[in-house]
């Protein structure tokens, strides 16, 4: 069964000013590799739907979603709502777009059009708290399209993998009190945003896996087959949902773990079985971090060709 891809141009108009690490460079370069790569036979790409006021509610306070709305700046213009977080006039499209993405691979993969998906979409979103954008993220996509499994599909279990190297400060806190959402992470620990720590459980959802700096693919690769992969066992989920950032990459500027592109074809083959197992395949993945162009492109690449049924070549 082919793999969907999905993606709006939208989302290249994000733009995040001279000199930001959150480029559109880094989708261009991912979807160049994803078009040209050994199984793209078994891709179909998507334009993504535009995300509603409603869909965006299902993670955030009405208040937060208007701010954003208002804080659209003029052609030419950027807004800064942090110091790292910017608002370009194509910003707001953008991050409906990938909310509208993220609900509809919900869609298409739970009722079996597909098996799998992958959101190539920008702004990121995991540290996006319910009430706060932050750490380059607006919305919460991945919190987002949780919520709408849950409401729309009526899904009782759904798992949150978070690979980026940045714990997802903001997918934590939507959760910390919905069991129906296990939330893993694994992220270097102690680094931005500050949290992660082991000791925050939420109502036991919440598993946090921090990683000292220059923990290496053996290191990773163990951590995650004893804790990632017996926790999400035990909570047996209907549906998997990643958020698949690629910043934990040696060579990546931003963060000091070091995988290379094979471990995070690893990772994906990890999570394909465990979605065999318990839920019918049914895996999306939504892109985080990421801010070295060509490890970026090389692990999106590879991490993706683990849910093919060609082998990359």
């Amino acid at each position: 069964m082919s793999i969907a891809i999905f993606f709006h141009p939208d989302c290249l108009q994000h733009d995040t000013g001279l000199g930001h690490p959150e480029s559109a460079a880094r989708l261009s370069v991912i979807l160049d590799g994803l078009k040209n790569c050994g199984f793209s036979q078994e891709l179909d790409f998507i334009p993504a739907t535009l995300g509603t006021r409603t869909q965006v509610l299902l993670a955030h306070t009405p208040e937060h979603y208007d701010h954003i709305a208002q804080s659209i700046p003029a052609e030419g213009d950027y807004t800064y709502l942090d110091p790292d977080t910017i608002m370009s006039h194509g910003s707001f499209q953008a991050a409906l777009r990938a909310v509208g993405a993220s609900c509809e691979a919900i869609d298409k993969v739970v009722t079996g059009k597909y098996d799998s998906a992958f959101c190539a979409i920008r702004p990121p979103g995991h540290h996006a708290t319910s009430n706060r954008a932050m750490g380059f993220c607006l919305f919460n996509n991945v919190a987002i399209a949780a919520r709408h499994a849950i409401q729309m599909h009526k899904l009782e279990r759904v798992a949150i993998v978070d690979l980026d190297v940045h714990h997802g400060i903001g997918t934590e806190e939507i959760f910390k009190r919905d069991a129906r959402v296990l939330y893993i992470s694994t992220h270097e620990w102690p680094h931005y945003p500050g949290t992660g720590s082991a000791a925050e459980k939420g109502v036991g959802n919440i598993v946090n896996i921090p990683l000292s700096a220059a923990t290496d693919g053996t290191e990773y690769r163990t951590v995650f087959s004893e804790n990632v992969m017996s926790t999400l066992r035990n909570f047996q989920p209907q549906l998997i949902l990643v958020s698949a950032g690629f910043d934990a990459h040696r060579d990546d500027p931003l963060a000091s773990i070091k995988l290379v592109e094979d471990d995070y074809r690893w990772i994906g083959t990890q999570l394909r079985s465990v979605a065999n197992e318990y839920c019918g395949g049914k895996t999306i993945s939504f892109l985080e971090g990421g801010y070295n162009l060509r490890a970026l492109a090389a692990s999106a690449v590879s991490y993706v060709s683990a849910f093919a049924e060609t082998e990359q070549t």
